[in-house]
């Protein structure tokens, strides 16, 4: 009995992995020119495997989803991760983030070692041959010498998010599925930039458009956290601005805009501001002033500019509350192709306990393209490679009990 994997992303080759190391023939289609396209692109600046916090704190990352992709995680967690990567001859470290990355911190040995792996287990690799959907119970496939009709006992489909398609993730699975009956939650750009509300002015993105934000503090609603992120052409993007993505997303969604506060000096108190702020100045300027009291010059002193009115600006309390709190206005996520990750997909009450699509037994989902979401740093491909490895152990499990109903 065969088993097609549709996408040789992570979550596609770990199902693989996983069916092929049973001894099952299994068949993988990508619609691109060579495996883990995307998988590579995420690597070229180090490639974050997983994060090294406890396993309760990891599992939370996962929002509304946590308790489900837990599952997955209790079966394949951050550990398991690492020793995966160790057995296909890669060492990892933690890094000062707690981030974890393999010692070369590239993401090609990593790839050519495990598709050795794979076709060592027999996977056969079938490129250039795009998923259009069915016919008659056969998988359709489009490749350069045409439509291609195969017939397989199961499908693992992982076809990512709707995240840079040109690397093959492009959401078009998403009307095939619909197609047949299964619903599909609207695709959202995760992990994303914004634009502010009316955008920057001129000067202001001319000259500070890609520069960062250092050692500042946001909160939106519940979420408050420091680090770092960067100004755009028009709007703001960065680690930072990720992992509040999603309440700045759904809010804007909910209301038409979303207001994130920002701490442009978050060692220092309000009243250690307020005391700087109002230290007489005689005959400097106000640049002057806060730079030599407060070390705010270049992009953080800009957006005070930016943002505030003139007499917030001479107003030392109006000033020492903005330097401390700053609301910033976003209208709109950028485009999804440009997110790191999607939101949305197919709803995990779609699926079985083992992945399996409730309305088409024998298919099997995994990856993006659930509707899951998680922050950068190694909680996405964790649970990718998670759900692959949960999609293929599904997969297995179908297969035995036709072989078992065929005897």
């Amino acid at each position: 009995m065969t088993t097609a994997v549709i996408g040789a992303g992570p979550a596609g080759l770990m199902a693989a992995e996983v069916i092929s190391a049973a001894g099952q023939p299994v068949h993988v289609y990508d619609g691109m020119a060579s495996a883990g396209r995307k998988f590579l692109l995420a690597g070229r600046g180090g490639l974050n495997l997983t994060h090294s916090e406890a396993f309760a704190a990891f599992c939370s990352r996962y929002g509304a989803r946590s308790e489900e992709v837990a599952r997955w995680l209790n079966v394949f967690g951050p550990q398991d991760v690492r020793e995966w990567a160790q057995g296909l001859g890669i060492e990892t470290f933690v890094g000062t983030s707690g981030r974890v990355f393999p010692r070369d911190m590239k993401a090609a040995p990593l790839l050519r070692a495990w598709l050795q792996r794979l076709r060592a287990q027999g996977v056969q690799f079938h490129m250039r041959h795009r998923f259009v959907g069915w016919s008659d119970g056969m998988l359709r496939l489009h490749t350069a010498a045409g439509e291609q009709a195969v017939g397989t006992d199961a499908v693992v489909l992982a076809l990512g998010g709707a995240s840079w398609s040109r690397l093959g993730s492009d959401g078009a699975w998403v009307a095939l599925l619909r197609e047949r009956g299964v619903p599909v939650a609207e695709l959202l750009p995760a992990n994303c930039g914004f634009d502010v509300r009316g955008g920057w002015s001129p000067y202001f993105s001319s000259r500070f458009a890609g520069q960062p934000f250092k050692s500042v503090a946001i909160t939106a609603g519940d979420f408050h956290r420091l680090g770092e992120f960067v100004a755009t052409a028009t709007g703001v993007e960065g680690s930072l601005i990720y992992a509040a993505s999603a309440i700045l997303r759904d809010e804007i969604r909910a209301r038409g805009s979303a207001r994130f506060d920002l701490d442009l000096l978050p060692a220092r108190s309000v009243e250690q501001v307020h005391h700087e702020v109002a230290h007489p100045r005689g005959s400097r300027s106000l640049a002057s002033h806060l730079k030599s009291r407060l070390g705010l010059d270049g992009i953080k002193l800009a957006l005070l500019h930016e943002l505030l009115p003139r007499d917030a600006l001479q107003d030392p309390h109006r000033l020492a509350q903005a330097i401390k709190a700053l609301p910033v206005v976003v209208s709109a996520p950028r485009p999804i192709d440009e997110a790191i990750s999607t939101a949305g997909g197919v709803p995990l009450e779609a699926l079985d306990r083992h992945l399996m699509l409730r309305e088409l037994p024998g298919v099997f989902c995994a990856g993006e393209m659930l509707d899951w979401e998680a922050p950068t740093g190694g909680y996405l491909l964790t649970a990718c490679l998670a759900s692959g490895r949960a999609a293929g152990q599904g997969a297995l499990e179908f297969l035995r009990a036709r072989q078992n109903l065929a005897r």
